[in-house]
């Protein structure tokens, strides 16, 4: 029988996307999600359990009928500004909420954790690719909380032999190749489906937060994971602990994963002007809080330890596979 994944988040942009990965892998992905911002039409790959994080009843009830034998773990808070406007919800959104979910995971006998984190925890360093050793300081409670989560990670890893795979990243674009799951959120925040969004009418224009960075053309830089390289590697950091071959008797290991390579605002949407073959309409605006000038990450050690290689990760192919699924319309509902 086909071992159990608990996935949060997993009705999610990038959870349904690794639980498609997952089920590929022979894996049964049992997604919790408590769909404030996931979707029900993106659960496709295996159980569904509607819960929140912080329901410690629910948790222990989900993982005594499915017995997972691994958890992996997306669901978060994740917006930037709210972030600056109200930390006291991404403390309890994601630190309080992952502190139940790991004392669950523990309750149940479970010792293999994945984690999805997150470049923010480094702040603004610019000039740099980062990597795992690069110094965390982050800017908002979005990069903090994710910060306090990994900490958490080590000192439960310490006291109750909890092994787990941290992973950071920065913009995660694309969509599924074959179109069953994709990006679609509500509000939109992210790069990419605004862009696709004013090049179809569905907004007037792009805003472009900022123009009067330090950047060649002012606007801020950043690394872009293909969703599905992204989800590769949880599954091989996730093999990687079954096998064995990763942190046993309570260790934890971070990896990075990025392409080494930035690109500006206008450099994306010169992108997908490019493959839509369409103008995009767009206004400039002032600067979001929290936000830093330049962000890319190395994935030297993902490479070397899992064989991890972002070969989808060209801005063309985000862009193209993203538009494919953009057309489609997204969920309802």
């Amino acid at each position: 029988m086909a071992e159990k994944v608990l996935v949060t988040g997993g009705a999610g942009y990038i959870g349904s996307h690794a639980c498609k990965a997952l089920a590929a892998a022979g894996f049964v992905p049992v997604t919790y999600d408590n769909l404030v911002t996931g979707w029900r039409e993106a659960v496709k790959f295996g159980p569904f359990e509607e819960g929140d994080l912080m329901d410690r009843a629910r948790l222990d009830e989900v993982f005594a009928n499915h017995k997972p034998v691994a958890v992996m773990h997306f669901a978060a808070l994740s917006q930037v500004g709210e972030a600056m406007s109200q930390p006291g919800k991404y403390w309890r959104g994601n630190v309080s909420a992952s502190l139940s979910l790991i004392e669950a995971t523990l309750a149940a006998g479970v010792r293999d954790f994945v984690f999805s984190s997150t470049c923010a925890t480094y702040g603004d360093q610019d000039g740099v690719v980062l990597d795992e050793n690069s110094p965390q300081m982050p800017l908002n409670a979005y990069g903090a909380s994710k910060r306090a989560i990994e900490d958490m990670l080590k000192d439960f890893g310490n006291s109750d032999g909890l092994n787990s795979v941290i992973f950071r990243y920065f913009n995660v674009a694309g969509a599924d190749p074959d179109g069953e799951v994709g990006e679609f959120h509500q509000p939109e925040t992210h790069l990419i489906p605004l862009i696709l969004d004013a090049i179809d009418g569905r907004r007037a224009a792009l805003t472009i937060h900022g123009t009067d960075y330090p950047t060649e053309d002012g606007t801020c830089i950043r690394d872009y994971v293909h969703v599905m390289d992204l989800v590769d590697a949880h599954v091989q950091g996730l093999n990687w602990l079954r096998a064995g071959e990763g942190p046993t008797a309570g260790g934890t290991e971070v990896f990075c994963l990025g392409t080494g390579d930035g690109f500006s605002v206008r450099e994306v949407v010169s992108a997908a002007g490019s493959v839509t073959n369409r103008a995009v309409p767009m206004q400039d605006g002032p600067r979001r809080a929290g936000d830093a000038v330049k962000l890319v990450s190395g994935s030297e050690r993902a490479g070397r330890v899992l064989g991890w290689r972002p070969d989808r990760s060209t801005m063309p192919q985000m862009i193209r596979d993203a538009w494919r699924w953009h057309q489609n319309g997204g969920y309802e509902r």
